[in-house]
């Protein structure tokens, strides 16, 4: 994966940049010093979780021969009150439409976050992860 650099850009805002050159800009709300130009850490944190997950499901029910038409993950936490105000619990809701059996994107979920999804993997022992599925069609 190669390295990672994050560089302060003025403000409370910093430029993270990874191995494949692409850019994500962080920063903190006006109310914490920031002017908003993107996703705080944290934020990015949680999109990282459902971003992995999202397309380990998406293809391993590809390769089920039963794939999803979307998928829309909700991703809740539960943060400690005090500082460093970590991450406690984190609940993902899987809402799956297509025509697949539940049993196949129960498999798809259970499959990722225990063996394939890096950052759930990672945040695994420090945080209690938990999640649910809704079924759609379309």
């Amino acid at each position: 994966m190669g390295s990672h650099t994050v560089r302060y850009d003025g403000g409370m805002a910093f430029i993270g940049e990874g191995g494949s050159g692409h850019a994500v800009v962080m920063d903190a709300s006006t109310a914490a010093g920031g002017r908003g130009r993107g996703p705080t850490p944290v934020e990015l944190l949680l999109s990282a979780i459902g971003g992995c997950t999202g397309m380990d499901v998406i293809s391993i029910l590809q390769k089920m021969k039963t794939p999803a038409s979307a998928l829309t993950i909700t991703v809740d936490v539960e943060r400690s009150s005090s500082h460093p105000k970590a991450l406690r619990r984190v609940h993902l809701l899987y809402r799956i439409d297509g025509e697949l059996p539940e049993e196949n994107a129960r498999r798809a979920i259970d499959l990722s976050l225990t063996k394939y999804c890096s950052v759930a993997g990672s945040l695994a022992e420090a945080v209690e992860l938990r999640w649910d599925l809704e079924l759609g069609s379309s």
